[in-house]
């Protein structure tokens, strides 16, 4: 037992031994603190100890030799009192930038391992010590308790994006503990006002918004964003209302907690693909310091690669780096009950020490399959700055999602005006089965979305037709020139009233866009099963009974050569497969979902060609059809729900039913109106109207009988 043990040596006055080996970082133990680091090329490894805030350390402990195992240091030093002191290390080694070996033993060295970073603790404040980090030892006695995380499906994620200063730092947030996890906590009704489930907060990992200050124009420029990371494994401490040392971490703990309790989940966006050191020109602090050339991708001559656009890139798939990333990641998913991490430039955590891109990358597999990250949501950003795109083909094991960037593209072409995309659209809009085959890639591989923290806003999408980033002194180089947006009119702020109306109008449109199937999103996916059920039945009327009131010949009777109609064969079929878990060539699979998915567009184009042959008033002026769709949304649905309700102690398959009852008519309708000689216009009018009714009746009623 650690209590048990007894200094060994004494080193620099203070009395320690041999330390456990595989503690990363600094830990309080029974009598003392646990220090262990690695190197692989250093020679020399000395631990610097200072007084808070010290510019120069108290203490230097060299590692002895017989601290050392393999290229692991660990050293148990005994009588430290964690508020006592902030360290960081030195290393020894060969000089040799050609080979990307960099050793500087003046350097103080951050701890990657470190769980708190002395630096600026407020916002916009630079440090006392410029370039210099030193660590903090944190207490981790926060208690959980019974709470538990809501463990939500993936295909039921609404996911909302924010910046944590920027989503409270405006007065109109109406918070005490502006800009600060404390800040988000007060607005968590507000959250699920929204009707959100989960919140993607972009990096909270230490990051310095000082490190490339500017002021220009009498403005204060910060790297606001947080996409340079300082230290992967400690939060950012200037997003903390309350600055308690040896503590930190504790009110984004709170947070994770409380949104937890409110059935919200919490996504990181986490930046693995470079760090805060940038390039040859670039601070040296951590890294560059340890083994420069194992944690960076060098070319030949010893330089650092880019494809992340940043100045440097990290050598993922470098075994001793991806160990790192996963003990980074399994750290924030015990230590802060973290549900999903989405993956900054996540095509470079697939390339290999030399910069190409691997068939199998092994730390994005040893994520998908590791024990701890088992239930942890995945999502990458399915490309890099260096010209690899994945979105569809990104390495997953049916275990990663992706942003899913060619629906944000073709969507906002779309819904622009932009020609020939009505078949993209419906692909996007359906799932992108073009993409993310379910055979390969399961149902929750597309993560949708039309705007983010990159490029513009979903206001500027449509106010726009050029960036205007001026106000920064880079000329307007910054930023994406490809934002498929469109002005409506006039460029930027306008007071002109119908170019403002129709900008709203547009910005709903995008959202609409963005809505789920009905019954899924209402119910989730295990309504599938009922879903299946309904529709099996709902075709064997549509094609026995529905064709004999189309056709309009004289009293029904029921011919048992209607069950040999192609569509029930099909729909049959299906289901049969679907109970049965039968296994469906791929070739045969992939053949059936696109003429599946070629029915709906053909449909479309019926009753639109129907529509387009008579008068739009007579589509609204049809009384009899307002009369009928009366009936079909509104009153049946409802009388359904009374007189099941008492019935049926299934509450799903109660939803199920009476969703089904609410939408409009099927689109076939037309079709089968043109197959068996009945009124295709009236046929094509009941499609419009009832769809566009059931806009209003449908929400209206499943909140009223569901809540």
């Amino acid at each position: 037992m650690l209590r048990d043990l007894k200094p060994t040596d004494n080193v620099g006055g203070f009395d320690v031994r041999p330390g456990n080996f595989l503690l990363n970082g600094a830990t309080t133990v029974s009598g003392g603190v646990n220090f262990t680091i690695h190197s692989v090329y250093a020679v020399e490894c000395t631990l610097l100890l200072f007084r808070p805030y010290a510019k120069f350390p108290y203490a230097r402990l060299r590692f002895p030799d017989s601290y050392k195992i393999g290229n692991t240091y660990s050293m148990l030093v005994f009588g430290l009192d964690e508020i006592d002191f902030e360290y960081a290390y030195s290393f020894d080694g060969p000089y040799e930038p050609e080979k990307g070996i960099i050793f500087d033993k003046k350097k103080y060295i951050l701890d990657p391992y470190a769980k708190a970073v002395i630096g600026q603790s407020g916002w916009g404040k630079k440090q006392e010590h410029e370039g210099v980090y030193k660590a903090r030892v944190v207490n981790s006695d926060y208690d959980w308790g019974n709470c538990t995380q809501p463990k939500l499906p993936f295909e039921e994620l609404i996911i909302y994006e924010l910046h944590v200063r920027g989503f409270t730092q405006d007065g109109s947030s109406g918070v005490k503990n502006k800009g600060t996890f404390a800040g988000i906590r007060e607005k968590i009704p507000y959250l699920k006002e929204l009707g959100i489930n989960a919140v993607e907060m972009m990096p909270i990992f230490e990051f310095d918004e000082m490190g490339s200050y500017r002021n220009y124009d009498d403005r204060q420029l910060y790297d606001y964003w947080g996409y340079n990371t300082v230290c992967f494994f400690a939060p950012n401490t200037s997003y903390e209302s309350d600055h308690e040392h040896h503590h930190e971490g504790r009110e984004l703990k709170q947070l994770v907690r409380e949104l937890h309790e409110n059935g919200i989940e919490v996504i990181l966006d986490v930046v693995f693909n470079h760090t805060a050191e940038g390039n040859e020109m670039g601070p040296y602090f951590s890294f560059k310091g340890i083994d420069n050339n194992i944690y960076y991708m060098l070319t030949p001559d010893g330089k650092y690669y880019n494809f992340s656009g940043c100045g440097n890139v990290l050598n993922c798939n470098q075994p001793i780096v991806q160990q790192f990333i996963l003990d980074c990641l399994r750290y924030w998913v015990t230590e802060y009950r973290i549900d999903g991490f989405r993956f900054d430039l996540a095509s470079i955590l697939g390339r290999n020490e030399d910069g190409t891109p691997m068939d199998k990358p092994p730390l994005l597999k040893s994520l998908a399959f590791d024990p701890i990250l088992g239930g942890v949501k995945l999502i990458a950003e399915a490309w890099d700055a260096g010209g690899l795109y994945q979105v569809g083909s990104f390495p997953s094991w049916n275990r990663w999602a992706e942003w899913n960037g060619r629906y944000r593209d073709d969507l906002r072409r779309f819904l622009k005006g932009d020609s020939h995309l009505a078949w993209d659209a419906a692909q996007r809009i359906t799932g992108s089965r073009d993409l993310y085959d379910p055979t390969y890639r399961g149902y929750n591989a597309s993560v949708n979305f039309l705007t983010c923290h990159d490029g513009f806003t979903l206001y500027d999408m449509y106010s726009y037709n050029e960036k205007h980033n001026l106000e920064n002194g880079w000329n307007n180089t910054d930023g994406a020139n490809d934002n498929n947006s469109w002005n409506c009119g006039a460029e930027g702020d306008t007071n002109d009233y119908n170019i403002n109306k129709l900008r709203i109008k547009m910005i709903k449109n995008a959202f609409a866009t963005l809505m789920y199937p009905v019954v899924q999103s209402l119910f989730g996916m295990d309504a599938s099963f009922y879903v299946t059920v309904l529709v099996l039945c709902s075709q064997l009327i549509m094609w026995s009974y529905g064709i004999h009131l189309v056709s309009g010949h004289g009293k029904f009777r029921w011919q048992w050569s209607i069950l040999k109609n192609h569509c029930l064969i099909a729909s049959s079929t299906a289901y049969i497969i679907y109970l049965t878990g039968l296994k469906v060539p791929n070739v045969l699979a992939s053949a059936c979902s696109f003429l599946g998915q070629t029915t709906s567009p053909l449909i479309m184009l019926i009753t639109g060609s129907a529509l387009a042959l008579m008068p739009l008033k007579n589509v609204f002026t049809n009384g009899r059809l307002y009369a009928m769709y009366a009936i079909k949304l509104v009153v049946l649905p409802v009388c359904a729900y009374f007189l099941l309700r008492n019935v049926l102690s299934d509450g799903l398959l109660l939803g199920v039913i009476i969703t089904f009852l609410c939408i409009p008519s099927a689109t076939n309708a037309t079709n089968i109106a043109y197959l068996y000689g009945g009124n295709h216009e009236l046929a094509s009018s009941g499609v419009m109207l009832s769809t566009l009714l059931s806009m209003l009746t449908m929400p209206v009623l499943l909140h009223l009988l569901f809540g």
